[in-house]
């Protein structure tokens, strides 16, 4: 029986990454985004709850955010030693390990085909837990986003599956992640596509939305169905209040304007020591932290307050100002944290502010200040991050009212005009990558060879043969009928020719037909050196997208690829081969 399970285990594995090398595998992709959902889900839990259970056990009050009953010294003390903690975590980190968040999702897809290491989950889980609790100004999103994408791309390394497969499973952990954040699966698929892929496809639909809802139904069975805000019913009274909307849009896209161009200001001091930057950003938090202690944590109790009409109008626009100064430069010094959660506190207490000033100039007329602040989330949200999309997603999954569509478009796309039109600003993610001399390709060649693996569209009929043959070899090995002859060199394949040229070439000096004449046939013919059409080769890993392999080509100069992958220790297999004019004539033919 055990060995019945093992035969059927080893033929389908390989026949399953084989499907998952095309972009019409949504069987196997479908069945990959649950297995995302569900792993995400569970560390997402886990993650959440290593926030709320010391928060709950430390500070005063019922809840976990209520840093604002602590009393002045220990909201001084915190922040720092937390800081100081974090700063000596990271200066024992190397370089490479240090990199955390969304950022370095976006990192790994587009230069490591979404390659994310164990040690890099772990120091995302560790320091994603220590900002918030000790009251750094920081979100648990991104580092969600982070765990999510680490969890589901680690599940594609030990399955071994194709990079393009492994590149879908790192969106489906993005989009599981935000889902499971906060119970919004809609705004989960947007986000993974728009925010962290920028690219959407028909087949990576299915996997990213299976794996959005099996991560919400996770986080349901142990938080209940109701969003992370409880919203009040929600709808704009008048018209009227239209000119009102564009003017707080306007003023919520100055306010992400200058939220990106901070970080991106004291971000150029990254070359300075960590612990240092850190220390500086615990001193930093201080006096925030004494003077508006709203801004320590997470402050989803402050949104709440505020789409309650809990605060008042000082108080909201101090909160809303505060956090973004100190969010912005201690995430430009290098302050493991999240900015999603940030984002979402400034746009909710600056719309509710201005809301305030709405009912004072429309008393009459004006909607609630709730209406307001979840306007200015979404704003806010969609100017940063510069994804509408995801912004509007979100905004309707949170109230659950469709009458917020109509003032939600207005106000999230002319915010985001504003930040991107008037002021230049990219999102905040790819601001963050350019300050770090990185990029992120995203152009419809590269998005569509990043879709496909090499497994896809090489060449398998192949034989493998040593340079020297007898003739007795070359027949027999002409008889298999390969079309391309692998010639092995001392450390590997070393050079491919097409099998027809060793036919005609034994056809051109076969042996006299009489033995009365002298034969003059060689005993041994050696394919580096007949007449043939012979390529340059070099080695692809299976596992590689068409991008990797056009890169290869471009870098080595060769005229094809063998593919090939590593079945036990020093020893290669290879699988088939790929020439340049292959990955061309897919692509034309896929774009056609």
């Amino acid at each position: 029986m055990r060995k019945l399970r093992n035969k059927i285990t080893g033929n389908l594995i390989p026949v399953f990454r084989r499907r998952l090398s095309g972009v019409d595998a949504l069987p196997q992709l479908a069945v990959l985004g649950l297995l995302s959902g569900l792993f995400t889900g569970g560390v997402i839990l886990a993650f959440r709850l290593a926030i709320e259970w010391p928060l709950e056990y430390f500070l005063p009050g019922d809840g976990s955010e209520s840093f604002e009953e602590l009393d002045i010294l220990t909201r001084a003390i915190l922040p720092l030693a937390g800081a100081i903690a974090l700063g000596l975590l990271m200066h024992n980190l190397a370089t490479h390990d240090r990199k955390v968040g969304i950022v370095h999702v976006m990192e790994r897809l587009n230069y490591h085909q979404g390659y994310i290491s164990v040690r890099s989950a772990l120091v995302q889980f560790a320091t994603g837990v220590s900002t918030v609790v000790t009251g750094q100004s920081a979100g648990r999103e991104g580092p969600a986003v982070h765990l999510g994408a680490a969890i589901s791309s680690l599940m594609g390394q030990w399955m071994r599956l194709p990079n393009n497969s492994i590149r879908t499973l790192v969106a489906c952990g993005c989009a599981a992640a935000i889902s499971a954040s906060f119970n919004t699966p809609i705004s989960g698929v947007i986000f993974a596509m728009e925010v962290v892929m920028m690219e959407y496809t028909i087949a990576g639909f299915t996997p990213i939305i299976l794996a959005s809802v099996t991560a919400a139904v996770v986080t349901q069975a142990a938080y209940g169905s109701e969003p992370a805000f409880s919203v009040p019913p929600l709808t704009m009274n008048s018209l009227l209040e239209i000119p009102w909307i564009i003017a707080i849009a306007i003023i919520i896209g100055v306010a992400a304007a200058a939220f990106i161009q901070l970080i991106d200001t004291t971000g150029r001091h990254h070359h300075r020591p960590v612990l240092l930057r850190l220390t500086i950003a615990g001193l930093l938090m201080v006096p925030f932290a004494i003077v508006v202690p709203e801004v320590m944590g997470i402050g989803y109790d402050t949104v709440q307050f505020t789409i309650d009409n809990q605060l008042p109008f000082w108080l909201l626009l101090g909160a809303g100002i505060a956090k973004l100064l100190i969010t912005s430069v201690t995430l430009g010094l290098g302050m493991p944290s999240g900015v999603i959660g940030p984002t979402l506190f400034m746009g909710a207490t600056l719309g509710g502010a201005m809301g305030l000033i709405g009912a004072q100039i429309l008393p009459d007329m004006a909607s609630s200040v709730g209406f307001y602040a979840m306007l200015g989330m979404g704003a806010m949200m969609g100017a940063v991050l510069q994804a509408p999309l995801a912004a509007l997603m979100a905004l309707m999954e949170l109230t659950r009212n469709p009458h917020i569509i109509l003032p939600g478009m207005l106000i999230i796309t002319t915010s985001s005009l504003v930040t991107s039109e008037a002021f230049g600003k990219k999102s905040l993610f790819l601001t963050i990558l350019k300050s770090q001399g990185l990029s992120y390709q995203n152009s419809p060649v590269i998005q569509a060879l990043r879709r496909v693996s090499v497994g896809a569209i090489m060449d398998r009929n192949i034989l493998r043969t040593e340079r020297f043959l007898s003739r007795e070899e070359a027949r027999k090995i002409l008889k298999s009928e390969p079309k391309w002859l692998v010639v092995e060199g001392s450390s590997g394949p070393t050079g491919l020719l097409p099998a027809v040229d060793l036919a005609r070439y034994m056809e051109d000096t076969k042996a006299p037909a009489t033995d009365s004449e002298e034969d003059t046939t060689p005993e041994q013919i050696d394919l580096m050196d007949i007449p043939a059409n012979r390529r340059d080769i070099a080695p692809v890993q299976y596992q590689a997208t068409l991008e990797e392999a056009l890169n290869e080509f471009d870098q080595t100069s060769v005229e094809a690829l063998y593919v090939q992958r590593h079945v036990a220790p020093m020893i290669q297999r290879v699988y088939g081969v790929v020439l340049k004019s292959d990955i061309e004539s897919y692509y034309q033919y896929r774009r056609s």
